[in-house]
């Protein structure tokens, strides 16, 4: 029987400091077989479906790169992925013969990435680090020092 892949989370918000955590997962962590899975956290509650109220819970189902690359498919869920972010998945799918997977979520990231990590469940998780000063961290919170501080599996976070 052949043995799988890690199962490699990656939260991103498809900023600068979440694609060099992609970067960095891909340069460092994914080897053949294995699958790259880009978590999103959406804050919005205004659901228009039912499947999306059923999906408040337990996040969407795990969508494939040929849909998440899809506009067209995207507009169901209220994320919209930059080219660069599509760029970097695809490139790594091909030259590492890997999977790439998007599940999204809503809600608290802090909350939401933990559960990500038991749910899927994930080898582990890369995290960028928007670099609050001491003052933004204590009044907004750190997603990723709550992340560290209480994911149960090994999160790396990229400075």
């Amino acid at each position: 029987m052949a043995e799988m892949g890690k199962r490699v989370g990656v939260a991103v918000d498809f900023s600068q400091c979440s694609k060099k955590a992609l970067r960095w997962a891909i340069d460092n962590l994914l080897k053949k077989g294995d699958h790259l899975i880009l978590i999103t956290v959406r804050s919005e509650h205004n659901y228009e479906s039912g499947e999306m109220q059923l999906w408040e819970t337990t996040g969407s189902p795990l969508i494939p790169y040929n849909d998440f690359s899809n506009p067209n498919i995207m507009k169901k869920y209220k994320a919209v992925p930059d080219e660069e972010t599509l760029k970097l998945v695809d490139n790594a799918a091909k030259e590492k013969e890997i999977t790439a997977l998007l599940k999204i979520f809503w809600g608290d990231p802090r909350e939401k990435l933990c559960e990500a990590v038991n749910n899927i469940p994930l080898t582990c998780l890369v995290i960028g680090n928007r670099g609050l000063g001491p003052l933004k961290r204590v009044i907004l919170g750190s997603v990723s020092n709550h992340v560290v501080n209480t994911a149960t599996c090994p999160v790396t976070v990229v400075h």
